[in-house]
């Protein structure tokens, strides 16, 4: 007598465990939310990343149209926004929107008040993301360029600098599977144009 005739739950049991057809179904269900974090995170950060390089244009943009204005303008403290910093500004601002990103309804954001040759529009409405856009103009950045006998060689030009919210889904994905993930708040780009006049 074998031993599946003496005890024939003991041999049902051994092939069971032997079976392999349903292992297939258990490593794809286990490794199922780890692809999905992986496909998520790279969707993510591919969009964060265009939408930087976007950013990086708006305020490229907008750096180059100030600095080829004049400086004549330019006050500290004014009252009114210069000539040069309101083209910056609304070059970068029509940027963002012919590219589709919310504006934040920076348009109609009140003018801001200078800090010394700074003016930084701030908005936060129209559906935007977290602390919305921020738009600092510095049409006094300096930049050193050398250094000589007689002491620093700096040149003058327009800075912009742009702060964008961005929401990740990857944490709303990883925090679903009970992991925490946290990426950046937000999105700074900056560009910097010398003064021509």
């Amino acid at each position: 007598m074998t031993t599946a005739t003496k005890f024939p739950r003991l041999a049902r049991l051994k092939r069971c465990w032997s079976d392999e057809g349903a292992a297939q179904i258990v490593e794809f269900a286990v490794s199922l939310p780890v692809l999905i974090l992986f496909v998520i995170g790279i969707f993510d950060f591919s969009n964060a990343l265009s939408l930087k390089q976007k950013l990086t244009n708006a305020a490229r943009e907008g750096a180059r149209v100030a600095a080829a204005d004049s400086a004549n303008d330019l006050c500290a403290p004014c009252t009114a926004v210069p000539a040069s910093v309101g083209d910056a500004f609304q070059v970068a601002d029509n940027y963002l929107i012919s590219e589709k990103i919310n504006d934040c309804g920076l348009a109609t954001a009140a003018p801001p008040t200078p800090t010394g040759l700074t003016w930084t529009y701030t908005a936060t409405g129209a559906g935007c993301p977290g602390n919305g856009i921020t738009l600092a103009i510095n049409r006094g950045c300096s930049s050193q360029i050398a250094t000589t006998n007689a002491g620093n060689l700096n040149l003058i030009g327009t800075c912009v600098t742009i702060t964008y919210a961005y929401k990740w889904e990857f944490n709303n994905v990883a925090s679903a599977l009970g992991w925490t993930a946290s990426g950046p708040s937000t999105i700074t780009v900056s560009a910097e144009a010398f003064n021509e006049n």
